[in-house]
């Protein structure tokens, strides 16, 4: 899913993710380096809160696991990332929900039925992330066909 999601990821974007700890956000984070190709180990930012690493695009990768408020988080100039032209990954959004463009695409992710089973949630509001939408049921629904 990283993958689709960086392979398509277009200058400006912001993907907010949000989940309970161990639900897959890093991983997802991971995979979206890869579609970007992103060389370097994207590893969660939690102790430095934010990271930028170059591909296609430059990948800016925020976690706000720490923060006490919102504000927090733009004291430490997260408006460079979330307004640039690179692609801003965001864990732990829901902690600053309304720092956010509303043209930003929410992925929810939880455990499944199984512990090693995840539920992805992607919605998105706006044209833009449409598209993406389209190549993930694409994607997803193939790879269904094929097991």
């Amino acid at each position: 899913m990283g993958r689709v999601i960086g392979s398509y990821a277009q200058p400006g974007d912001v993907y907010l993710l949000t989940g309970p700890l161990g639900a897959g956000k890093t991983c997802l984070t991971q995979g979206i380096g890869r579609g970007l190709c992103v060389q370097e180990e994207v590893r969660s930012p939690t102790f430095v809160l934010m990271t930028s690493r170059q591909g296609r695009l430059t990948l800016h990768h925020l976690d706000l696991y720490r923060i006490e408020n919102p504000w927090e988080a733009w004291d430490l100039g997260v408006d460079d990332q979330l307004f640039g032209e690179g692609v801003c990954v965001v864990e732990w959004a829901d902690k600053a929900p309304d720092l956010f463009p509303a043209e930003s695409c929410w992925i929810t992710l939880d455990y499944g039925r199984d512990e090693d089973v995840r539920i992805a949630v992607v919605s998105a509001t706006s044209a833009r992330f449409r598209k993406l939408l389209e190549l993930l049921t694409a994607a997803f629904s193939a790879a269904e066909e094929v097991t």
